[in-house]
C-alpha cells in the first residue's frame, strides 16, 4: 500500500489500482486502513477456491482491463498466486511487469507452496525488479537477472509511518481487554498451505502445552478465515483461558499488536520483517525461510513444525533472558522506511 499511495501522489503518473478480491474481508481491512480506493475490483472470491480457479479468474478478469488501459508497466507485489497470474496476464499483452519484492528464495519449489514457484515465475516474466535486500539482488544475479534491478529496502517498513500511532485503541474490542502491561503476550499466526494438516496440529498442540505451563502468558492468535485452518485451530485451542482466538485483524491492529507483544511465532512472510522493527524475536514455524537476512541478523529463528521443537524453542525465550535479549536487540536488515520513494522514483524514470 505505501507504494500505491506514493504513486497516487505523483501527478505525472496515471496510476490505476486493480484488486482481485481473493480474500475479501482481509483485503477490505487493508484498503480501509490506508484509505486507498480501487479503480477495478475483480471480486474473484469463492468458497473453497483453488489455486487453479484463482489463477484463471485473475487472468480472465485482467485481460479486458489491460487491453483497455494499455499501461506502460504493470506492478505486482510479492509471491501470491494473484501476483503471478497478473504478471502472466500482462505478459500475454506484451506489457512490461515491475516486481516489488523479487529475489526471495528458499530453494525448494514446494516450500512454501505455491509461493516459491510463484516468485520464480514472476521474476522470469518481469522486466523491472525492486529488491528489498542485497541478498535478493544476488539471488536474481545468480539466475542471470542483472538488468533493471534496484535495491530499495522493503515497503513493509514504510507502512509503519501510516499504521503506528500514539494512544491507539484496537478496533478489535477483545484486544482492548488484554492486559499488555502485566502479562507477556505472544502473537501467533499459522496458515500456510505447507502447514496444513499435521504441522498445524503440532503447532497448536505445542501452544496448548505452553499455555498450560505459563498461565501468565497470553497467546493471541488471529485465525485465518480458511476453514481448513479454523477447524484445526478451534478444535485444539478453544476454551483455554490464556489463548485468545480472534478473526484476522487489519494492518493497524496487527502492527499495534506486534509493538506490544513479547515475541512472535509465525509461518508468515511479512511478520518476519515487521516484528523485528519493534524489537520482537520471531520464531518461524516452518522448515525454511526465504528471508535468511533476518536469520543472519539474529532477529529470526527457524524452528520447524515438530511439537517438541516448537515447545522447547518458545520455552527458552520465555525462561532465558539472555537468549531473549540477544534476539530482541538485533538489527532489522530490511531498510530505512524509504523503499516506496525509491520505487516511485524508478517508475517515474520508466514511464515519464
Amino acid at each position: 500500500m505505501p507504494v500505491g499511495l506514493g504513486i497516487k501522489k505523483h501527478k505525472e503518473i496515471n496510476c490505476k489500482v486493480c484488486l482481485t478480491g481473493q480474500h475479501r474481508q482481509m483485503l477490505d481491512q487493508v484498503m480501509d486502513a490506508f484509505s486507498v480506493g480501487a479503480d477495478y475490483d475483480l471480486n474473484i472470491m469463492k468458497d473453497r477456491q483453488t489455486l487453479t480457479t484463482i489463477t484463471t479468474s485473475v487472468m480472465e478478469g485482467l485481460e479486458p482491463i489491460l487491453i483497455e488501459e494499455k499501461p506502460d508497466v504493470v506492478l505486482v507485489h510479492g509471491d501470491t498466486t494473484t501476483s503471478y497470474a497478473a504478471a502472466l496476464a500482462a505478459f500475454y499483452q506484451q506489457i512490461p511487469v515491475g516486481h516489488v519484492e523479487p529475489g526471495l528464495r528458499t530453494g525448494d519449489i514446494y516450500s512454501p507452496f505455491p509461493e516459491e514457484m510463484n516468485r520464480l515465475l514472476t521474476d522470469r516474466i518481469s522486466t523491472y525488479y525492486f529488491a528489498p535486500t542485497q541478498m535478493n539482488e544476488k539471488n536474481l544475479a545468480d539466475e542471470g537477472i542483472t538488468e533493471n534491478v534496484v535495491v530499495t529496502g522493503n515497503t513493509v517498513i514504510d507502512a509503519f509511518k501510516y499504521t503506528v500511532k500514539d494512544n491507539y485503541e484496537f478496533k478489535d474490542n477483545s484486544l482492548n481487554s488484554v492486559d499488555f502491561t502485566n502479562r507477556r503476550i505472544i502473537t501467533l499466526t499459522a496458515h500456510r498451505r505447507v502447514n496444513m494438516g499435521e504441522p498445524l496440529r503440532n503447532i497448536c498442540n505445542a501452544v496448548k502445552r505452553m499455555a498450560n505451563e505459563y498461565p501468565d502468558v497470553v497467546f493471541i492468535y488471529p485465525v485465518h478465515l480458511n476453514p481448513a485452518v479454523r477447524d484445526v485451530v478451534f478444535g485444539i485451542l478453544s476454551n483455554i483461558d490464556n489463548v485468545l482466538l480472534i478473526d484476522p485483524v487489519d494492518v493497524l491492529d496487527m502492527h499495534k499488536l506486534l509493538a506490544r507483544s513479547y515475541m512472535v511465532m509465525t509461518d508468515s512472510d511479512g511478520l518476519q520483517e515487521e516484528a523485528p522493527h519493534f524489537g520482537k524475536p520471531v520464531l518461524v514455524l516452518r522448515t525454511e525461510t526465504e528471508r535468511p537476512e533476518a536469520v543472519e541478523a539474529g532477529t529470526v529463528k527457524v524452528i520447524g513444525v515438530e511439537e517438541d521443537a516448537i515447545y522447547q524453542e518458545a520455552k527458552m525465550l520465555l525462561d532465558e533472558v539472555e537468549c531473549y535479549q540477544k534476539m530482541a536487540k538485533a538489527v532489522n536488515p530490511y531498510g530505512d522506511g524509504h523503499a516506496s520513494e525509491r520505487i516511485v522514483q524508478e517508475l517515474s524514470n520508466i514511464v515519464i
